[in-house]
């Protein structure tokens, strides 16, 4: 299934090269001239509850409560949560809050900021961000905008172990972010094998094909939100419009 996307830098809708966002290098795909309560809005019309708001940085906090409020419980809150500010973002209107680089502590999980977030909102409305990258053969949960490798790979018993503290995880293809050069059917093709809850992949998705290729590597527990090449953020591989239909038939038959 589609999920939609709205990811924010410095108060702007904008796609972005996930990979670049350390320092002052930053490449940007796509600044939207609208703002994010009217793509909420449009995300309300068509049924897409599920998607994920992401602050990357500072000075976004006005637009995502304004996403929020355009669309109640419809939409995820990601980018700088924590135990302390994780109730406030459900009470303006989120349906979960999205937790990475909080939960880690020198590359590790620290189980007991896990423990005091489940407290906090409960697992049911707890999102998980395993963004990754590769090193090796494996893939290694990132934090600190996608810079700083943990020790945490994406493997069958780690994903297992976290699942029992949330209802979801998110994952960012950071090599393939905003590249627009098609998934990484790898990392998608473990996570339809390994994951025991819902998860969102990302990165990299460039076609209508490849949202079937997630479908079906994902064995039903993948789904996939597109970003740079929709023509909604002024790409030129996918249409809105068919995730839409796709989406349709995908419940009609059953399959979501």
């Amino acid at each position: 299934m589609f999920r939609p996307c709205i990811d924010l830098h410095e108060g702007k809708v904008k796609q972005i090269v996930g990979g670049s966002l350390g320092g002052s290098g930053v490449r940007t795909n796509f600044i939207a001239e609208k703002p994010a309560a009217w793509f909420a809005e449009l995300y309300k019309r068509d049924g897409l509850a599920g998607g994920h708001v992401i602050q990357l940085g500072a000075g976004n906090e006005p637009e995502a409560r304004s996403a929020l409020a355009a669309f109640p419980a419809g939409l995820q809150i990601g980018g700088g949560i924590n135990a302390q500010n994780a109730r406030g973002w459900l009470d303006a209107g989120a349906s979960h809050v999205i937790v990475t680089s909080w939960v880690f502590r020198e590359g590790r999980v620290d189980r007991e900021r896990l423990a005091e977030l489940t407290r906090a909102v409960g697992t049911a409305r707890l999102v998980l961000d395993l963004s990754c990258r590769r090193r090796g053969e494996d893939y290694f949960v990132v934090t600190d905008r996608w810079q700083k490798f943990t020790e945490l790979a994406i493997a069958p018993e780690g994903l297992r172990k976290l699942a029992e503290s949330c209802a979801e995880f998110l994952v960012h293809a950071v090599d393939v972010e905003g590249l627009c050069r098609g998934i990484d059917r790898e990392l998608v093709g473990k996570l339809g094998r390994w994951t025991p809850i819902p998860t969102t992949y990302a990165g990299g998705a460039n076609s209508l094909s490849d949202l079937e290729a997630v479908t079906q590597l994902g064995q039903g527990k993948v789904d996939l939100t597109i970003g740079s090449a929709l023509d909604l953020f002024g790409g030129r591989g996918v249409r809105y419009d068919d995730c839409i239909k796709f989406n349709r038939r995908q419940k009609n038959s059953g399959g979501g």
